[in-house]
């Protein structure tokens, strides 16, 4: 396939999609229904042609029947009068009329079957439309349906998503939580075991230098309480001597 018949086949459908979602069945049935109650107008207006037509076509056979008949008396009346001239002329021209009143009975007898033939077609077509009516009501109530429906299938899709969506965004919130406790436990542990300063600790009890002076003063109270244990042992010892 060549890129041009590709092209084609691809806007081709392209534009079938873009058509089919463009178009409402409901106005495309109704479109089709003015489109049948026009056809029908048509028929009943070409019925109605006919009928004035055929009756065009009797008038004008009567009126040349009449025109018959009043030469047929001529001709007779002339015979009487001994003027065979005039009785002549008379026959002459009634037999020009007879073909023609033949050939407008021949088109009446047509102009009545089309007349039949275009009453029973309509007749069918009206029969069609109002069938068609039914079924073209019926389809515009199923659509409509179905698009509410889709509508209503398409809200419960997004607030679906939605909720998927809620429920992704509190599972971060959580884990994100667990993963605070966690730092925060880990961190505690590494400052009771002293593998991290407390800087904190030193915001109420001074630095690291002060703490060591209070462990040097600490040591001082513990020999001056070694020393004075040792003094009181000598003078008790010394008083025990003395008195022996």
């Amino acid at each position: 396939m060549g890129l041009w018949a590709r092209l084609k086949s691809v806007f081709g459908a392209k534009m079938s999609s873009a058509l089919d979602r463009m178009e409402n069945p409901g106005e495309t049935l109704d479109y089709s229904y003015e489109k049948q109650l026009g056809l029908l107008t048509d028929v009943r207006r070409g019925l109605a042609e006919v009928a004035t037509s055929k009756q065009r076509l009797k008038m004008q056979a009567e009126k040349l029947r009449q025109q018959d008949t009043k030469l047929g008396q001529q001709a007779e009346q002339a015979v009487l009068a001994g003027r065979d001239d005039l009785a002549r002329v008379a026959l002459e021209r009634k037999s020009v009329l007879q073909p023609q009143i033949q050939s407008l009975g021949q088109q009446v007898v047509q102009l009545d079957e089309q007349q039949v033939k275009l009453q029973d077609a309509s007749q069918k077509l009206q029969t069609r439309i109002e069938m068609f009516r039914t079924q073209k009501e019926s389809i515009k109530a199923q659509y409509e349906a179905s698009s509410a429906q889709v509508k209503i299938n398409e809200s419960f899709t997004g607030i679906s998503k939605e909720m998927n969506d809620l429920g992704t965004s509190l599972q971060r919130a959580q884990d994100r939580i667990e993963q605070m406790q966690a730092r925060s436990s880990a961190l505690d542990e590494l400052i009771d075991s002293g593998a991290l300063t407390d800087y904190t600790a030193q915001l109420g009890g001074g630095d690291d230098i002060d703490r060591q002076l209070s462990l040097s003063a600490g040591n001082d109270v513990d020999r001056q309480l070694a020393a004075m244990k040792l003094q009181l042992s000598d003078n008790g010892q010394s008083q025990l001597e003395s008195k022996e």
